[in-house]
């Protein structure tokens, strides 16, 4: 897809139509807004015609059935419903499992990966359930861009936080999950009023129940949880929501390190496990 070098866009800061070659935005006075025709281009990148709410759904069923495939023996291994179409672990651990052992062996890259594999059919689809009730939503309220970076840095700060606590191996899209959860009591606490507080209210209830659900059910990583709540709370605080002000040229380029990051994670994924 070409860049536009010619014609009008908004501005990433005041949201007023301006030449995508302006040098400084007339309205709000920001240079270079349109970062000689790359901005428009970023945003179509980010938004794409899918979503990527609906990417991560995609990526995460896709690594799940690769997971099985990879070992298909560990498909009729006898356990309970929490294990049922359970991968094997040394399929979850080629295709990028994290934990202080992946971790001491300098698969940093786990961090990332690992946010995308799901230990059973009933761990990737709840947790995909919630990926598309809360995905949106953040989306809407932060926009794309820092949707991106809050998934990407929660997970990754929820795995680091349990890595710090011993844990040897885990995988899945919690942390993450907990991270959206963060920013939207975030999002409430900051707003305020009526509706800051119903968001607050709601989206608290949801955390807690998760939280204490996770203490309840067997082989379930709180640790990465518990990080994953506030690295999205903490990322929120740092790059505001869409109320606060719009989404920045800064807010894409990180969030498209952050989709390169992964993609580059996964590179190193089939390097280091299958070449």
């Amino acid at each position: 897809m070409a860049e536009k070098r010619t014609g009008s866009m908004l501005c990433p800061d005041c949201g007023q139509i301006i030449s995508v070659n302006a040098e400084t935005c007339i309205h709000c006075g920001r240079k270079n807004p349109g970062m000689w025709g790359l901005t428009p281009l970023i945003r179509r990148w980010l938004g794409g015609a899918y979503g990527f709410v609906p990417a991560v759904i995609a990526v995460c069923v896709a690594l799940f059935v690769i997971c099985l495939m990879l070992d298909p023996s560990a498909i009729m291994r006898p356990g309970g419903m929490m294990s049922l179409l359970s991968p094997s672990m040394k399929s979850l651990y080629l295709l990028g499992g994290t934990g202080t052992f992946p971790l001491q062996q300098g698969r940093w890259w786990t961090l990332i990966t690992a946010i995308y594999l799901h230990g059973g059919i009933l761990h990737i689809f709840f947790n995909m359930l919630w990926v598309k009730q809360i995905g949106p939503t953040v989306e809407e309220f932060f926009g794309t861009s820092r949707l991106i970076l809050i998934f990407t840095v929660s997970g990754v700060v929820g795995f680091i936080v349990s890595s710090l606590f011993g844990v040897p191996f885990t995988i899945g899209a919690s942390g993450s999950i907990f991270g959206l959860l963060g920013a939207m009591v975030f999002y409430g606490r900051s707003r305020g009023g009526a509706f800051g507080a119903a968001v607050y209210r709601q989206i608290g209830q949801w955390a807690l129940i998760l939280f204490v659900l996770g203490f309840v059910m067997p082989g379930v990583n709180n640790w990465a949880h518990g990080g994953g709540f506030a690295g999205g709370y903490l990322t929120a605080m740092f790059v505001g929501y869409s109320e606060q002000r719009s989404e920045s040229f800064t807010h894409q380029i990180l969030a498209l390190g952050c989709v390169a990051l992964t993609a580059i994670s996964f590179v190193l994924v089939i390097w280091a496990g299958f070449l």
